[in-house]
C-alpha cells in the first residue's frame, strides 16, 4: 500500500510539474486555467471546458486538480500545450476573423472552438468561403420596427457595392433598406434581444443611428454573417485608409458598446419631469431610447474631449426637481448641460467612469465634423 501511495504521489508531482510549466493563460485569456482537453492537449477555463464537451467526439476534458491523470495523458499534454495547438489549428486565421475571449458571449466562443477543432476552418482557405467571398446572401429573422415581431427577411452583403441590404419580400426586386458598409457595426446582444444568437446591426441614416435586430437558429450561420461583415469592413478600410496598419484597422471593424443601461433624464430646460430611458454609449455617441429594442434613438448626445470643454460631474445642480432615483450625473458640453439620474451609486460610478474614458481621449480630425453636425442638428 505504501509503495502504491508513493507511486501515486510521484505521478501527481510529475503531472503538476508539467501543468505548472504550461499554465499561464487559457486560450480564451483566463489566467491559470484549471481544466484541460487531454485529447487536444490544450488548457482551458471552466466555461470553455463545457463548450469542449459539446464536441466530445473530438475533445475530452478533465479537471487538472480533481481528476486522475495517467502518465500517458500527462506526457501528451507536455508534448502539446496551448502554443503548439495554436500553431496547428490556427495556421491561416484571416486577419478580420473575430477571436473571442472569455468576456464574449457563448455563441462566439463555441463557434470559435468548433471552427478550429471540428470544422478545421483555419487549415484550409476553401472552408472560409462563407465569410471570405465578399458576397453573402441568406435569410435572417428580423425584428419589426413597429409591432416587434420577428419576420424572415432576405439579406445581401456585397463588398463590390459596399452595402448590406435587406428585402421585405423574398421575391422583391428593390431592397427595403440599404446600409453602407462604411457606417456599419454589428455586436452580439443575446441578453438584450432575448435569444442566444441575437445580433444587433447598426448603421447611420442621415447621421442618426438606426438599429436592426436579427437572429438565426443556426449558430454557425450567425457567426459567419458577423465575420462576413467584419471582412467587408476590413477590405473597405484597407482602401479608405491605405497608410493604416492591420493592427490599427482591426479594432474599428466592429465594436461592443462601452456601456448600456437605464437612467432617468430631463429636457433641455431642466424643468420637465425626469423620464426613464435606455441609454447606450457607442464611442462618442450617447443615445437614449424609450425601449432597448427601438429602431431609432429618441435623442443622441455627442461626447467630445476634455480639451474641448466636455466633462462629467457627480450630482445635479441645486433646485432640480422631478426625479425618482437619487444618484445624479451632469454632463457638461460647450452648449448645454445634460442631467441624468441613476438608480444606484454603483451605476452612477460606472457611468461616470465610462463617460470619462471617452472624454479623456483626444478627438480625431474626423470627429470634429461629427461634433459640428450635432451642433447644427435641428
Amino acid at each position: 500500500i505504501l509503495k502504491t501511495e508513493r507511486w501515486r504521489c510521484v505521478q501527481l508531482f510529475k503531472a503538476l510539474s508539467v501543468f505548472c510549466a504550461h499554465l499561464h493563460v487559457s486560450l480564451c485569456h483566463v489566467a491559470d486555467p484549471e481544466w484541460a482537453s487531454y485529447t487536444l492537449g490544450v488548457f482551458v477555463c471552466l466555461s470553455c471546458s463545457g463548450l469542449h464537451r459539446n464536441i466530445a467526439q473530438i475533445s475530452k476534458v478533465k479537471s487538472i486538480l480533481l481528476d486522475p491523470w495517467s502518465s500517458t495523458e500527462v506526457e501528451f499534454m507536455d508534448s502539446v500545450g496551448n502554443n503548439a495547438a495554436k500553431a496547428k489549428y490556427e495556421q491561416i486565421v484571416p486577419a478580420f476573423y473575430y477571436r473571442p475571449t472569455h468576456k464574449d458571449c457563448i455563441l462566439l466562443r463555441e463557434q470559435w472552438i468548433r471552427a478550429k477543432y471540428e470544422r478545421k476552418e483555419f487549415l484550409c482557405v476553401e472552408r472560409q468561403e462563407p465569410y471570405s467571398a465578399g458576397y453573402r446572401e441568406g435569410f435572417l429573422w428580423k425584428r419589426g420596427r413597429d409591432k416587434g415581431q420577428y419576420l424572415s427577411r432576405k439579406f445581401i452583403l456585397s463588398e463590390r457595392e459596399g452595402v448590406l441590404k435587406y428585402f421585405n419580400k423574398h421575391d422583391a426586386r428593390e431592397p427595403k433598406t440599404i446600409m453602407r458598409i462604411n457606417t456599419l457595426n454589428a455586436t452580439f446582444q443575446p441578453t438584450k434581444i432575448g435569444t442566444a444568437h441575437g445580433l444587433q446591426i447598426t448603421h447611420l441614416k442621415d447621421n442618426s443611428t438606426r438599429n436592426i435586430f436579427v437572429y438565426q437558429e443556426d449558430g454557425k450561420e450567425m457567426v459567419d454573417w458577423f465575420n462576413a461583415i467584419r471582412a467587408a469592413r476590413f477590405h473597405y478600410m484597407q482602401v479608405a485608409f491605405p497608410g493604416a496598419s492591420t493592427s490599427e484597422l482591426l479594432p474599428k471593424l466592429t465594436r461592443n458598446y462601452i456601456k448600456e443601461g437605464y437612467m432617468e433624464k430631463t429636457g433641455p430646460k431642466h424643468t420637465e419631469g425626469f423620464k426613464k430611458r435606455w441609454f447606450t454609449l457607442d464611442d462618442r455617441r450617447l443615445m437614449y431610447f424609450k425601449d432597448p429594442l427601438d429602431a431609432y434613438a429618441r435623442g443622441e448626445v455627442f461626447i467630445g474631449s476634455r480639451e474641448n470643454s466636455y466633462t462629467t460631474l457627480p450630482g445635479l445642480p441645486p433646485n432640480i426637481q422631478g426625479y425618482h432615483w437619487q444618484f445624479g450625473i451632469t454632463i457638461v458640453t460647450p452648449d448645454r448641460k445634460f442631467l441624468l439620474v441613476c438608480e444606484t451609486e454603483e451605476d452612477q460610478k460606472d457611468w461616470i467612469a465610462a463617460l470619462q474614458t471617452v472624454i479623456n481621449r483626444p478627438m480625431l480630425p474626423q470627429e470634429y465634423a461629427v461634433e459640428a453636425y450635432f451642433k447644427h442638428k435641428p
